[in-house]
C-alpha cells in the first residue's frame, strides 16, 4: 500500500467531500439537535463509500456517458433541494412556541433520520459528479494497489469530515440552538440549497435549450 497515494486520495476526497452542501446542512442540523447525529454521519460516510467505489473501480465512465441518468438525477436533486430549502426556511421563521422540544425530534426516531440521510445523499447530483465521476476518473488512473490507496484515502476523508463535523455540532449544541442562531443557520441552509438548485436548473436549460 502506497502512503503517499493514500494521502493524496485523502486531500482530494476532502476538497470534493466538504463542499457537498446538502449533506454537510442536514448532519450539522442532525448534530445540533443530538438526533441520531452519529446515525447520521455513518449513512453518509457508508454512502459516499459506496459511490467512491463505483466511481474508482469502474462506474464513474458509465454514469458520466449516460445523459438521461444524469439528467434524471439532476431533476431529483433540482426538487429535493428545493423543498429542503423551503423546510428550512419555514424553520427560520416559525415561532419559539412552534420549536420542537428535545423530546419532540428524539420521537422522529432512527427511520426517519436514516431516510433524510439517504435523501441528502442520493439525491444529490453534485455527490454524483463529484464522487463518482471526478474521483473515479482520477481514481481510475492508478493501477493495482495505488488505485486501492487511493480508493481507501478518499474514503477515509468522508468519515473523517462526517464525524468530525457531527460531534462537534453536538458537542456546540447549546450555542447552535439559541434562537437566533439557530435561524441564521436556517437561513443559510435555505439560501444553500436554492442557490444549488438554481445553478443545476440553468445548467439543465443551458444543456437542451
Amino acid at each position: 500500500m502506497s502512503f503517499w497515494v493514500l494521502l493524496q486520495g485523502f486531500g482530494l476526497g476532502a476538497s470534493m467531500i466538504i463542499p457537498i452542501g446538502a449533506q454537510n446542512a442536514y448532519v450539522l442540523n442532525q448534530g445540533i439537535k443530538r438526533n441520531h447525529h452519529l446515525t447520521t454521519a455513518t449513512i453518509c460516510s457508508l454512502l459516499d463509500t459506496l459511490f467512491i467505489s463505483l466511481g474508482i473501480f469502474g462506474g464513474g465512465a458509465i454514469l458520466s456517458q449516460n445523459e438521461v441518468l444524469l439528467t434524471g438525477v439532476t431533476l431529483g436533486g433540482i426538487a429535493f433541494l428545493s423543498v429542503y430549502g423551503a423546510l428550512s426556511l419555514r424553520s427560520a421563521f416559525k415561532g419559539a412556541d412552534a420549536s420542537e422540544s428535545n423530546s419532540e425530534v428524539i420521537a422522529r426516531g432512527k427511520r426517519t433520520v436514516i431516510l433524510g440521510a439517504l435523501a441528502v445523499t442520493v439525491l444529490n447530483p453534485h455527490l454524483y459528479l463529484d464522487t463518482v465521476v471526478i474521483l473515479g476518473s482520477i481514481g481510475g488512473q492508478f493501477e493495482g494497489e495505488e488505485r486501492i490507496s487511493f480508493a481507501i484515502g478518499t474514503i477515509l476523508a468522508s468519515f473523517v469530515w462526517f464525524y468530525s463535523l457531527s460531534m462537534g455540532a453536538a458537542k456546540l449544541g447549546p450555542t447552535l440552538s439559541k434562537p437566533k442562531v439557530k435561524q441564521a443557520i436556517d437561513i443559510g441552509v435555505a439560501l444553500m440549497m436554492f442557490t444549488i438548485a438554481a445553478v443545476l436548473t440553468n445548467q439543465l436549460v443551458t444543456q437542451y435549450w
